[in-house]
C-alpha cells in the first residue's frame, strides 16, 4: 500500500478492504507494509494493532490515532463511487480519518512536532478486545504525549473530550401478597414512583470545561418487575444511565447517584461505567490545532460552534486516563455511521488532511 498516494484514493483502497472486528489482519498487513517502508518511522506492532513513531526530538509529541476495523458488512462492500462521494462500509467511521493519518506519515518527514502515528483494532467490539486499551494497559510508554486527536467522523469539526457514562440498577423491595388481598403486601412498582418523578424533574447539570460547555443527562433506561398478573411485586429495579461531564470522574458520578438514590431508600448497584475525558484546550498544542483547523482563534473557535463538546463516550477517554489531552476530529457525518447507506464526502477527507498537515507543517 502507497501511503504518499491521494488520500481520497487512499481512503477507497482501505474501504475495499474487509477489516470487521476480529479480522483487521489483512489490512494491517498492507498498512504495516507501508509504514516501515518510510525510513523516518519507528513501527511496532502489538497484535493487531501498529505504533508508529517519529523520534526528531520535538518540544512536543503529539497523537494522530484512529481505529481498522468495521462493524458487519451489509451489503455496501465493495465501494462505489458517485461523484465526490464514496460509499462504504467504514468510508465514514472511520476509514477516511484512518487515510488522513496514514497519508501524513507518509507525506511529513520531518514535522514541526514528534508524531505518533495509531491504527488499533477492535474499537467497534466489547473494550477487553480493544487495541488501544491494551496498549494504554501494557505498553502505555508508547502513547506518552502532549495532545491527542482521536480522528472519528465529526463532519470536520473539533469535538473536546467526552462525557463519561455510568449505569446503575436501582432496586425497590416491598412484599408479595394476592393482589385480591393487596394491602397485605407492598407494592414494588408503586414504590418506584418518588424514583421516576425524581428523573422527570432532574435539570441537567452544563458545566462549561476548558471553554467549552456540557449537557448531562440522567435517564431510566430499562424497567423489570413482577411475579404474576394475580400477584403483588415484591421487588423492582429500574436501570438508570447518567452522562456527566469531564469536570467530574467517575468516583464523583457515582457519589452522587448513591448520594441521590440511596438517599431517597433505594438499593443502587453499579453495573457498568466509563471515564470521562477532559478536553484539555487549554494546553499550547491544543490551541495551535484548533488554529490550524479552524482559521480561529480558539475562544472565537467555541463562540462560533467550531469547537464543541463530546456529547458520548469515545476512546479519547483512555488517553485521558494516561494524562493526556485529546479531542475528536475528523471527517464525514457521524450519523451516517454503521449504517447500510454509509458514505463520506472526499472533499471533507481532503481539507481534514490539509488541515492537519498545515498543523504538522
Amino acid at each position: 500500500m502507497d501511503l504518499s498516494t491521494d488520500v481520497a484514493e487512499l481512503t477507497r483502497t482501505l474501504v475495499d478492504i474487509e477489516s470487521v472486528s476480529g479480522n483487521e489482519k489483512a489490512v494491517v498487513a498492507e498498512i504495516e507494509a507501508g509504514l516501515r517502508a518510510l525510513p523516518w518511522l519507528e513501527v511496532v506492532r502489538d497484535g493487531d494493532t501498529l505504533v508508529a513513531r517519529t523520534n526528531l526530538g520535538r518540544a512536543e509529541r503529539v497523537v494522530l490515532a484512529g481505529h481498522t476495523d468495521t462493524v458487519p458488512v451489509n451489503g455496501n462492500l465493495p465501494s462505489r463511487l458517485e461523484g465526490d462521494v464514496l460509499w462504504g462500509l467504514g468510508s465514514c467511521d472511520m476509514k477516511g480519518g484512518l487515510a488522513v493519518l496514514l497519508h501524513l506519515a507518509a507525506v511529513l518527514p520531518e514535522p514541526t512536532r514528534d508524531v505518533t502515528f495509531l491504527a488499533y483494532e477492535c474499537e467497534e467490539v466489547s473494550a477487553d478486545r480493544n487495541g488501544l486499551k491494551r496498549l494504554a494497559e501494557t505498553r502505555p510508554e508508547l502513547l506518552a504525549a502532549d495532545f491527542a486527536v482521536l480522528m472519528e467522523p465529526t463532519d470536520g469539526e473539533v469535538e473536546g473530550g467526552c462525557q463519561g457514562t455510568i449505569t446503575v440498577e436501582v432496586t425497590a423491595r416491598g412484599a408479595r401478597a394476592h393482589t385480591a388481598r393487596s394491602w397485605m403486601g407492598s407494592n414494588a412498582v408503586h414504590a418506584m414512583k418518588p424514583l421516576l418523578d425524581l428523573l422527570d424533574s432532574y435539570e441537567a447539570r452544563r458545566p462549561v470545561v476548558d471553554g467549552i460547555a456540557y449537557h448531562e443527562g440522567l435517564n431510566a433506561v430499562f424497567a423489570r418487575g413482577g411475579v404474576a398478573r394475580n400477584v403483588v411485586p415484591d421487588e423492582c429495579v429500574i436501570t438508570v444511565n447518567h452522562r456527566f461531564a469531564p469536570d467530574l470522574d467517575l468516583a464523583a458520578a457515582e457519589s452522587r447517584l448513591r448520594e441521590l438514590f440511596e438517599g431517597a431508600g433505594y438499593e443502587v448497584e453499579v453495573v457498568d461505567r466509563s471515564e470521562s475525558a477532559r478536553p484539555g484546550l487549554l494546553h499550547p498544542a491544543a490551541q495551535d490545532f484548533v488554529r490550524a483547523v479552524t482559521a480561529l482563534e480558539p475562544a472565537e473557535a467555541i463562540e462560533a460552534g467550531r469547537v464543541r463538546a463530546k456529547l458520548g463516550w469515545t476512546d479519547v477517554s483512555l488517553f485521558s486516563a494516561l494524562g493526556v489531552p485529546a479531542v475528536n476530529y475528523g471527517p464525514g457525518d457521524p450519523t451516517l455511521a454503521h449504517h447500510k447507506d454509509e458514505r463520506v464526502s472526499l472533499d471533507s477527507v481532503r481539507s481534514c488532511e490539509q488541515r492537519l498537515r498545515a498543523w504538522l507543517s
